[in-house]
């Protein structure tokens, strides 16, 4: 407003100078005809003087308002870029806290899919053991040669069927291990090509025994269907399991939800997680009959800090971030359907390329 006030000042005073030129100059044509007026030209002169001179601070007011305002804008600018980046790091740090929290809520899971295992892998020990015991007499016994060698060749048989376990439940380990350490580690973001059949049956099992561990009356029927053809898609591991680790627990909390509605035995908790190729795209699709989410609300879930969960039970950020996941870091779709009191269905779709 003061900008404008003070323009409408000079403008009047502009328009009082233009109007006093053009009236001096008609009245000093008028005497020059009719009348002789000393010094008119000297009155003419001053006139012309104060015209442009108003007309010089008309412009010299308007650069220096330009000035002002490119001043101001700049500082804006920059102001609005700080807090920018101030979004940027304080959206990461909010990701990492929600990863950091469901790892959290993993332990138990983890520790339990650790330690079947490591159960396998000391029993088989004992049993490798035992038949290096069990080779060791039966080369020792004073029997024909043929015998002792079909013997041995029988413990060495099971031995190797043994070891082969040990080695099989011991990658297992391991196996749950790194996508531990994945999961905390902060992404990367850059892309690799990963089985998402793997990846898919490994977060499903965590979450599980994750809910498990929390509450062990809990109990769901898991099936898979997964696409033999599918093959390995170029993404970052980290940002799709969390994704899916955050879709799996929703599904087991609306499942465990509508367990406590119904009565003992009339409902049978499950969650179906598929994969197929359309096209160019792969599809994830995760799907229980829980206690689904109100048409009233279905269209703000994506939304930041929107949550259907009670007070203390959800902070509203993991399906806004994990749709921020798949669209904007995969250029793919998060889409939901679901029937209030029936299921949900999520699909994840991602491009192959």
């Amino acid at each position: 407003m003061l900008f404008f006030r003070r323009f409408w000042k000079l403008a009047c005073l502009f328009l009082i100078n233009l109007g006093a030129y053009f009236g001096v100059r008609y009245v000093m044509q008028t005497l020059d005809l009719h009348l002789y007026a000393p010094n008119s030209a000297h009155f003419y002169n001053v006139n012309v003087v104060l015209f442009f001179l108003t007309l010089f601070l008309v412009v010299y007011y308007f650069r220096i308002e330009n000035f002002r305002q490119e001043m101001l804008l700049t500082h804006q600018n920059k102001s609005l870029a700080q807090s920018l980046e101030h979004l940027q790091a304080t959206q990461a740090q909010l990701v990492q806290q929600e990863k950091l929290a469901s790892l959290g809520a993993l332990t138990a899971g983890i520790a339990h899919e650790i330690q079947n295992p490591l159960n396998f892998v000391n029993n088989f020990s004992e049993v490798g053991l035992e038949l290096v015991e069990e080779l060791r007499e039966a080369l020792n016994q004073e029997t024909a040669p043929a015998e002792a060698r079909a013997a041995a060749m029988a413990v060495l048989h099971d031995l190797a069927q043994s070891q082969q376990k040990v080695h099989e439940h011991a990658h297992r380990a391991g196996t749950i291990v790194q996508a531990m350490l994945q999961h905390s580690r902060a992404s990367t973001g850059q892309r690799e090509l990963t089985d998402l059949n793997a990846l898919c049956n490994e977060y499903l099992h965590l979450a599980y025994h994750g809910l498990r561990a929390k509450d062990p009356t809990f109990s769901a029927t898991l099936t898979t269907d997964f696409a033999l053809q599918l093959g390995q898609v170029r993404v970052v591991p980290q940002d799709i399991g969390w994704v899916l680790l955050n879709l799996f627990n929703n599904a087991f909390y609306a499942i465990q939800q509508k367990a406590e509605q119904e009565p003992r035995g009339a409902y049978r908790p499950t969650l179906a997680v598929s994969t197929c190729r359309v096209g160019s795209e792969v599809l994830i699709l995760v799907r229980d009959n829980g206690t689904g989410i109100p048409a009233a609300v279905v269209d703000q879930i994506f939304h930041p800090f929107f949550t259907t969960k009670p007070p203390g039970e959800g902070t509203g950020l993991g399906l806004s971030l994990s749709y921020d996941i798949v669209t904007k870091g995969h250029g793919g779709t998060l889409t939901v359907h679901s029937e209030e009191g029936q299921f949900s269905e999520f699909t994840v779709r991602l491009p192959i390329s």
